[in-house]
């Protein structure tokens, strides 16, 4: 929204253009760049690899990198692999790699070089652990060669925004020996019931991209024929993954599991408020008009990630809204909730990743993640409680608190059609709802780490699993993939040391990384005495990132870790309030107008029963618990009511006796009469201890 006064926008007649399925250069031409192709084999050698390294060079001329093809494995040398930004590996075979050549490649790759994997790749290097967790799954079997349909889950990349929901093609399908759903992005599976000779089951992963410390990695299982290089939409696949590789195109290729579809070609539970509307073709919504909002009308969330697919088109407008009440009116959202801002082209605490007139993005991050118009961006919106975060195409971008006691988080969500001439698209709206559970803290033995310089495990009486990390010297450091960081607030870790002592740095992302937080670690007495130290942390991204202990100090031999914990606190509690009889404290009728009376009710699940502890509110349908009138007389009536900041609205939990009190009264919620049918107000009323009818259990 470039400004909020409320004229009315003539509408205009949109229709989704869908890309073809055509090589053709990006939308914005990217700054030259230079791709290696390796095509060496030393098992099976597959006759499209001359093909396929022509179609390649012909991409690179039509989009703005240079092609240098190689067999020769001696191309792999720090010095010459830091004169390309992506390298290739074109079916190639077999252990192709010495030893040498090897670290020469991992140091490029974690370092911010971009690998792509085509087809055999995923056969390639089996003796070699980081290979295995660069290309993501290494090769089973296949059956022969055969039509099957290639089911596109995310199209928003450059490698599968231009493809159909199902790409139907002939090549050889290969099974893989892992699933790599956990550790990157699927972008596409394959339908077993389409061929035969499938051996993954329903969740067959196909084509993914993922990230390795700083450099980043795309796979695709197709070109196998040398019908594959000629075919303009796998040709398209191929020059996405490489710029993505080669870092020309930004995308979120965190692993993403347990959303659930809001919007992927269904509309079911979405709402428009206002003029404009959306057209919707092709599981792609697109703005026409407005100014309007499409809200998901069937439910409100609280604490989530929300993420969604978008594009604009020119010097466009849209925003994403979130925490608003249910209303008709699209200007209830921008009077009560707030706006993600997509549009780059306006003030800081306008444009895109800004939380509309409140907060700036960081701005140098944001440019550094945002895709020109024309190409997908992606949008992590992580609200836990009343806190905002916000993802661009992974990248954290801005991190939000709402302190306004008449707002909040929670809520509707909408996605705004601003106007004629504000062209907006949007794919894949889905959330994963968080709830109000404590997170459980993560535990690591030290010496289990995925890769280290310096350090090794060390055999060792009284640790924890036998073992600790050991000969520990400055500048050492140790990595653990797929560590669940989320929620992470501090960081405890159980050492030894009769030598100087020193500190470990947390990071994550590599050596280098942002430091989290940084424990001091004392002598402890003498070799055999363990002590405990933590630190807060700060920063921590959410999700499994690859996690780095880097250590610091003077002299050698400081200490030993024996294990450490990430320790987590929880989010705010939102869920039912359960009282008398187990049941559930209830709005009448899911009904939202000021004054709607709350009651006792058999615990259903509804939204009605859906509440959000936020400091000293309660909130529910986008409303605050509230005293009518400010009232202290026993019997004052409870409602639901705009949240107002106001003393009326505060409730304190007393754990000792479990009551709710409100503070301004000094009084208790109570179920009236102490009745426990359906039904049945509560109100304020004395305190009473021991009071069956006073007691409540939050969420």
């Amino acid at each position: 929204m470039r400004s909020i006064l409320r004229t009315a926008l003539g509408t205009a007649a949109a229709t989704l253009t869908v890309l073809a399925a055509t090589a053709c250069p990006a939308a914005a031409a990217d700054t030259p760049y230079d791709v290696l192709v390796f095509s060496k084999t030393a098992g099976f050698r597959h006759d499209s690899i001359a093909v396929g390294t022509q179609a390649i060079r012909d991409l690179g001329a039509a989009n703005s990198f240079t092609v240098t093809a190689t067999e020769d494995a001696a191309a792999f040398t720090t010095a010459n692999l830091a004169q390309y930004e992506a390298v290739v590996f074109l079916n190639t075979t077999g252990d192709v790699l010495n030893d040498t050549q090897q670290t020469a490649f991992e140091s490029y790759i974690r370092g911010g070089g971009g690998y792509v994997g085509v087809h055999a790749a995923a056969d390639t290097e089996y003796s070699w652990p980081f290979y295995g967790n660069l290309v993501g799954a290494w090769f089973a079997s296949h059956p022969a060669i055969q039509q099957a349909n290639v089911k596109i889950e995310d199209r928003a990349k450059a490698a599968t925004a231009h493809l159909p929901q199902t790409w139907t093609r002939t090549d050889e399908w290969y099974n893989y020996q892992t699933n790599v759903r956990s550790t990157a992005k699927v972008l596409a599976t394959l339908d077993e019931s389409s061929y035969t000779g499938g051996g993954m089951g329903a969740d067959h992963p196909h084509a993914w991209c993922k990230t390795i410390d700083s450099g980043r990695s795309f796979y695709t299982g197709a070109g196998h024929t040398q019908e594959s290089y000629a075919d303009p939409a796998f040709r398209a696949h191929l020059l996405g993954g490489i710029r993505y590789a080669a870092n020309r195109t930004k995308a979120d290729c965190r692993p993403e599991n347990g959303y659930t579809a809001l919007y992927n070609g269904s509309t079911t539970g979405w709402s428009q408020a206002g003029p404009g509307s959306l057209t919707n073709s092709d599981a792609t919504l697109t703005t026409v008009g407005g100014m309007g909002l499409f809200w998901y009308s069937a439910k409100q969330f609280t604490s989530y990630s929300l993420k969604l697919d978008w594009k604009l088109t020119g010097d466009s407008n849209s925003g994403v809204f979130i925490g608003f009440p249910p209303s008709t009116d699209p200007w209830s959202a921008v009077d009560n909730g707030y706006e993600v801002q997509i549009d780059a082209t306006d003030a800081a605490d306008r444009t895109t990743g800004s939380v509309y007139t409140f907060q700036s993005a960081n701005i140098a991050a944001r440019d550094a993640a945002l895709n020109p118009p024309g190409e997908w961006n992606t949008y992590e919106l992580l609200v836990e409680g009343e806190r905002l975060q916000i993802f661009l195409n992974g990248v954290k971008i801005n991190d939000f608190t709402n302190t306004n006691p008449v707002r909040s988080l929670a809520g509707h969500i909408g996605i705004q059609n601003h106007g004629t001439g504000d062209t907006a698209a949007f794919r894949n709206v889905r959330i994963k709802e968080l709830g109000g559970t404590t997170p459980t803290d993560v535990t690591l033995q030290a010496e289990s780490f995925t890769t280290a310089s310096g350090v090794q495990a060390f055999t060792k009486a009284g640790a924890n699993n036998g073992q600790t990390l050991g000969y520990v010297d400055p500048g050492d450091w140790a990595s653990y993939a797929n560590v669940n960081t989320g929620g992470a607030t501090s960081f405890r870790a159980r050492v030894v040391s009769g030598g100087p002592g020193g500190a470990i740095q947390v990071r994550t992302g590599s050596t280098t990384g942002p430091i989290l937080g940084t424990v001091a670690v004392p002598n402890t007495g003498s070799w055999s005495t363990y002590a405990n130290v933590s630190a807060p942390l700060t920063g921590v991204p959410t999700g499994n990132q690859t996690l780095f202990l880097t250590f610091t100090g003077t002299g050698t031999g400081l200490f030993d870790v024996d294990d450490f914990t990430l320790v987590k606190t929880a989010t705010p509690g939102t869920g039912p309030i359960k009282g008398l009889a187990g049941k559930c404290l209830d709005v009448r009728g899911s009904g939202t107008a000021d004054g709607t009376q709350i009651q006792l009710y058999t615990c259903n699940g509804s939204g009605a029963q859906n509440w959000t502890v936020s400091g000293q509110t309660l909130r529910a349908l986008g409303k605050c618990l509230d005293v009518s009138g400010g009232g202290s007389a026993d019997g004052t009536k409870i409602q639901l009511w705009t949240c107002n900041g106001s003393g009326a609205q505060n409730w304190a939990y007393q754990s000792a006796d479990q009551t709710l009190r409100n503070p301004q009264s000094g009084k208790c919620l109570d179920v009236s009469g102490n009745n426990s049918a359906d039904s049945t107000v509560v109100h304020l009323w004395t305190c009473v201890a021991g009071a069956a009818n006073q007691k409540w259990t939050l969420p």
